[in-house]
């Protein structure tokens, strides 16, 4: 037997049993563009009701068209990183777009938020300093903090006082850097920010915010958590994506206080050795950026079909989390139950996602529904219905 055979078998057993738990992930191939409606490999025509479009832009036209323009003028790709020879103007037009979006000093631009959350700690904190962070923060904020020296503390989900007591303890450190989600992606809450921003001028702390989940979302103007608590420029960093509600192609960003940017130029190893962004990415987020400065109209009915669809699922006897987001948790508990209802809801026309460990919590499976400014009240009805006709 050569050495694959047994790690073969290891594997083999490991997928098994991730199968006989009824854990298994499978991906479901869609043969169209990203839209409300989707086409499915089979030909069947679906509702998607799991896409982090919030704003519905993933095919919006103007962005397919700035995308094209970009190419053509810049080129497909750059086969470069940034401080070789991968830095065009239309990169440094995005950063200071994002910066002026957010009401912040700079910006830098990754392959994703992944990225930008893997690259942002190690350079900034060593073994002296304390990082405190959210029990259910984002998976890449977790890996983040591993590849870093320093002190690691946890609060629970939006605990202020245990995040007060972790700050009690984080004193011991030379500087102390809290970090916390925006929006909670699988629950849809908003980190509760101004008491956040509170507790962290009271203990001498820094603050950084996931905007991945409420940019584009929360906030009157779709400006994110800071906005929504009045608190725009006044967080030192903010990390975000381009991936969902900003058109939903690729890319991800940290902005923030300029020195900060600039030592992440100097010193983040995702940004240091990672291709930049093709310019067709590049030029369509500038032109998304744009499209937001000048309406809040998509912002506006995304609101809307959030509070209509939430009010209408709690009264047809759904547990739904309490969101303050487009982010809507049917609560289910039971994991192979939320892959089942997820393939009845399939057969009826809606596209969603059964979530299970160790995507939630052992227990806290559910179907996480993401509302889009690009549903119409037929499309939201349609869906509700479904839901009541599964349960049923």
């Amino acid at each position: 037997m050569n050495a694959y055979s047994s790690f073969q078998k290891h594997l083999t057993d490991e997928l098994a049993e991730i199968k006989s738990a009824g854990l298994y992930k499978e991906e479901r191939i869609i043969a169209s563009p990203q839209s409300v409606k989707i086409r499915l490999q089979d030909g069947r025509e679906v509702l998607n009701f799991c896409a982090n479009n919030y704003l519905g832009l993933a095919d919006n036209p103007e962005l397919i068209a700035a995308a094209e323009k970009a190419m053509h003028i810049r080129g497909y790709g750059m086969s470069s990183v940034r401080f070789i020879c991968g830095t065009q103007d239309l990169h440094k037009a995005l950063e200071k777009t994002i910066a002026d979006f957010f009401g912040t000093e700079d910006t830098i631009l990754y392959a994703a938020c992944f990225d930008a959350n893997g690259g942002v700690f190690e350079p900034l904190f060593t073994e002296e300093d304390a990082i405190i962070s959210d029990s259910l923060n984002h998976a890449s904020i977790i890996d983040g903090v591993r590849l870093c020296r320093a002190v690691r503390y946890r609060y629970a989900n939006a605990d202020m006082s245990d995040l007060e007591n972790q700050l009690k303890v984080a004193q011991a450190q030379r500087f102390r850097l809290i970090v916390t989600d925006g929006v909670f992606s699988m629950d849809g809450n908003v980190a509760p920010l101004d008491r956040i921003y509170e507790l962290a001028q009271k203990y001498n702390a820094l603050v950084m915010v996931d905007e991945s989940h409420s940019a584009g979302v929360v906030g009157k103007t779709g400006r994110g958590a800071t906005e929504q608590f009045n608190l725009r420029g006044k967080i030192e960093i903010l990390t975000g994506t381009l991936g969902k509600a900003f058109g939903g192609a690729v890319g991800g960003f940290t902005t923030g206080k300029k020195e900060i940017i600039e030592l992440l130029r100097q010193r983040s190893r995702p940004y240091l050795f990672s291709n930049s962004l093709p310019p067709s990415v590049v030029g369509a987020g500038i032109y998304t950026f744009q499209m937001l400065e000048k309406s809040n109209q998509l912002q506006e009915k995304l609101h809307e079909n959030t509070s209509y669809f939430v009010e209408k699922m709690i009264a047809a006897g759904f547990d739904i989390k309490p969101t303050q987001s487009a982010i809507c948790a049917v609560m289910l508990y039971d994991a192979k139950l939320s892959q089942d209802m997820a393939a009845r809801l399939l057969e009826e026309g809606i596209y969603v996602t059964g979530f299970y460990y160790p995507v939630v919590p052992k227990g806290q499976a559910r179907i996480r529904l993401q509302l889009s400014a690009a549903h119409e009240k037929e499309h939201l009805d349609k869906c509700i219905n479904a839901f009541i006709k599964v349960k049923n």
